[in-house]
């Protein structure tokens, strides 16, 4: 196979290559996988360079969520020679891949590989997290910072889908052009200073909002614009700091501070994890849930991993980008 090792940690995506390496070789109870797209997060590009919470040892393929062609499977696999699949496993960098069941899920029907390869991670945060966690209902007043990212455009099709008005933050105007495409229903810029007092604005009587979906670092802000009763989800850091909140506004305003760590949980809730996903594939089957993959340049190929990560770090991109992996044989066009 073809993949993109680390045998020692790099200062930027630039420097990543792609090489010839042995095929991975499955354990009785795995899935050998062709990738036909793979898809790229911030943590991979921490993990290159060593700074990340969770290192492999070293060597190891890099990337985490693909999608692709089932080429082995257990004797007493779900999943068959041949069938369509998305996942998440470490070595997602590569042509292949191999993968446990619980970590795998069938293609949506009417998806292709390329839409399907950023869901793993993605969906079912914001689904866990606005469903799970806060009780996202019809009516509610949901506002979600970095709404054009990965997990923003999938918040904002599941609080849209549960009924919710939806005010979605962003850093430029295409930005929340795009999350408005995606169904958000008002879009403020989160650089101004008076973005609290915007939000507010825009609820009923000024009271605020029902939830905030953070994975920015944004909470001590969105306690000026929540509502008596609200929750706060705290999803993450992507601004860089872990804040320090004022617990006297969470008194006053009765309000909840409410965290979601999706991969904790096929630890300790397994049973949530298969609810979250059935949840997720209704929405898709009715139409309300659809992939939110960058559109507007397209990655082909595994040596364009490293353009697609340098794009993802600047900002410049919205959504899940993904790159396209061609098979040995196939035409990179």
């Amino acid at each position: 196979m073809r993949g993109i090792q680390i045998s020692s940690y790099v200062k930027g995506p630039e420097e990543l290559k792609v090489t010839d390496l042995p095929d991975p070789v499955p354990k009785s109870n795995e899935y050998l996988i062709n990738i036909h797209a793979t898809a790229t997060n911030f943590f991979d590009l921490l993990q290159i360079r060593g700074v990340y919470q969770h290192q492999p040892p070293l060597p190891w393929v890099s990337g985490a969520e693909f999608s692709g062609v089932v080429v082995k499977s257990p004797s007493n696999g779900k999943f068959k020679v041949g069938d369509k699949v998305f996942g998440s496993a470490q070595g997602g960098y590569a042509t292949k891949i191999v993968s446990t069941e619980e970590r795998l899920r069938p293609l949506p029907k009417g998806w292709s590989f390329f839409e399907a390869a950023g869901l793993f991670v993605t969906a079912p945060t914001s689904y866990a997290g606005l469903v799970t966690r806060a009780g996202v209902k019809k009516g509610d007043y949901v506002l979600i910072h970095a709404a054009a990212g990965g997990v923003g455009l999938a918040a904002v099709q599941i609080a849209k889908a549960f009924g919710a008005i939806v005010i979605a933050t962003a850093g430029t105007q295409h930005k929340l052009d795009i999350a408005k495409q995606f169904g958000a229903d008002y879009g403020i810029d989160y650089k101004q200073a008076d973005w609290p007092e915007q939000v507010k604005k825009l609820t009923p009587k000024g009271r605020g909002v029902d939830i905030v979906y953070d994975p920015v670092g944004l909470i001590t802000n969105s306690t000026k614009c929540i509502a008596w009763n609200g929750r706060l989800l705290v999803i993450g850091f992507a601004a860089g700091e872990i804040e320090k909140v004022a617990m006297n506004r969470v008194l006053l305003k009765n309000i909840s501070i409410v965290g979601l760590h999706w991969g904790m949980y096929a630890t300790f809730e397994p049973e949530t994890v298969e609810t979250v996903w059935d949840g997720l594939f209704e929405l898709m089957e009715q139409g309300k849930f659809k992939g939110t993959c960058f559109t507007d340049k397209e990655y082909v190929g595994l040596e364009n991993v490293g353009p697609a990560l340098k794009a993802l770090g600047a900002r410049d991109t919205w959504g899940k980008v993904v790159v396209k992996v061609p098979q040995e044989g196939e035409s990179k066009l």
